[in-house]
């Protein structure tokens, strides 16, 4: 397996959709008809991933429900419920500026403008106005990711800066 370096988290298995093994797919990304592009998926957690081939996918009221090669019941779909889909890193496009992939947002150092460390970005959550940094330190934060609240964000340098106290 390559390293989780080499690859994006682009959704996750929402659920199972219908009978015949296809499964719904939540798309973490704003349009969500970009992971249409792929022929196949790597879909897992941690160590526990494997590949998948794209046999069909289609969009469905905003979402995108899939149809996976060897997925062909509705057991089979249900057992990748909550799994993360991620793409080859070399197959995507660059991300413009001030655009970030959120894999490349975890694991980032959070602090404040006072310079105190909040602690690390553990994940995002997709809010629907906007989406929101999980910071984990000593104790959770949940940071809206809009200009009002996130200024400068240094991948290469692995920080983030934040306009949050450490008591809110």
């Amino acid at each position: 397996m390559s390293q989780d370096s080499d690859w994006v988290v682009m959704g996750r298995i929402a659920a199972p959709f219908g009978i015949k093994g296809w499964v719904k797919v939540q798309t973490f990304s704003d349009d969500p008809g970009t992971l249409m592009d792929f022929e196949s998926w790597r879909i897992g957690r941690g160590e526990q991933q494997a590949q998948f081939t794209v046999e069909a996918v289609q969009d469905h009221s905003n979402t995108l429900v899939a149809k996976l090669v060897g997925i062909d019941d509705r057991d089979a779909a249900f057992a990748l419920r909550g799994q993360e889909i991620s793409v080859a890193r070399s197959d995507l496009p660059p991300p413009q500026e001030n655009e970030f992939y959120w894999s490349d947002l975890i694991g980032l150092k959070a602090v404040n403008r006072e310079g105190v460390e909040l602690g690390l970005v553990d994940s995002l959550l997709e809010t629907g106005a906007h989406d929101v940094l999980v910071i984990k330190g000593k104790r959770d934060h949940l940071i809206p990711f809009v200009a009002a609240f996130v200024g400068k964000v240094d991948v290469a340098g692995g920080q983030i800066e934040v306009d949050w106290g450490e008591d809110y």
